[in-house]
């Protein structure tokens, strides 16, 4: 019996790109109100052995969604800009996202380990000390979320994520992709990458108590060499959740994820909800097609 294949993608720049088994789609809505779709086929890494390998999977996993995430943006600022004349250089955005996840770590794992330092004359325990420095580090996700929803143009993204969500939760569920159908669903998904990110948070505290204490310099190139590491556990976890997300104990553990996600998405309206399913229902049919070819070959 073939693997159930779980539907899932981003929100970019107002639009939604889509995920399947053979493409990817992207779906953005021009300013004129036309919506335009950018389908491509999946890189070879999306098809490689290496994705049902535990652990290695959710490496590979994470530098597919990284490339897909990039492409998709890309596409979509691009599409954005086409009525100023002016088009995003693609060695800019890759810039940009070298210079994010170079922030990314320095704030979220680095910064919190040299907060928690200055008490560490007041810490006799190691499992207190990560205890406190896993607490900060999820206090700065928090705050940064909360932060950044103050921007007009990030609020609109976070809608487009909640009409992701819808989307997949309604194809899910097996009812039609018809706007009307799909609003009662949730904005909220297990498979969220801000579940993912909690995970991620959660993991670290428990990776990083097994180093213990050792020297400082130790401590901060364990922060940085063991990113990838967590991150796989991360992906093993939410795939987990996932794949069990009917079992009450899994749901509970899964809840604080899902609660996060009132920070990152929005509830989207009727035309942000078109644009989702424009990008799932094509991503649906290319994968229908290919499913159809290679059954009468």
């Amino acid at each position: 019996m073939a693997q159930r294949f779980y539907y899932g993608g981003q929100a970019v720049i107002e639009g939604v790109m889509m995920r399947g088994q053979k493409a990817v789609v992207t779906a953005v809505r021009q300013s004129d109100g036309e919506v335009v779709i950018d389908t491509r086929p999946l890189p070879s890494i999306s098809t490689s052995r290496m994705r049902r390998i535990p652990l290695i999977r959710g490496v590979v996993a994470l530098i597919e969604a990284m490339y897909l995430g990039v492409k998709s943006l890309l596409y979509s600022a691009n599409v954005s800009m086409e009525e100023e004349g002016e088009k995003l250089p693609g060695g800019l955005a890759w810039g940009m996202v070298a210079g994010s996840l170079a922030f990314a770590v320095a704030f979220f794992f680095i910064a919190p380990l040299f907060l928690t330092r200055l008490l560490d004359p007041y810490i006799q325990s190691s499992i207190i000390f990560h205890l406190i420095e896993g607490f900060i580090r999820l206090g700065f996700f928090i705050a940064y979320l909360r932060l950044i929803t103050l921007a007009r143009d990030i609020r609109r993204v976070f809608a487009y994520h909640g009409a992701e969500h819808k989307a997949v939760n309604a194809y899910e569920a097996g009812v039609p992709l018809e706007v009307e159908a799909v609003k009662k669903y949730s904005t909220a998904h297990v498979r969220c990458g801000t579940s993912f990110l909690f995970a991620v948070l959660i993991i670290a505290i428990i990776v990083f108590a097994i180093i213990g204490r050792p020297s400082v310099w130790v401590m901060v190139l364990s922060r940085i060499a063991l990113v990838p590491l967590i991150a796989a556990l991360g992906y093993e976890v939410t795939y987990f959740g996932a794949r069990h997300n009917k079992n009450r104990l899994v749901r509970a553990f899964l809840a604080p994820g899902l609660w996060l996600q009132e920070l990152t998405t929005r509830e989207p309206d009727d035309n942000q909800l078109e644009v989702a399913l424009s990008a799932l229902k094509k991503v649906v049919e290319v994968d229908h097609v290919e499913e159809v070819a290679q059954a009468s070959s």
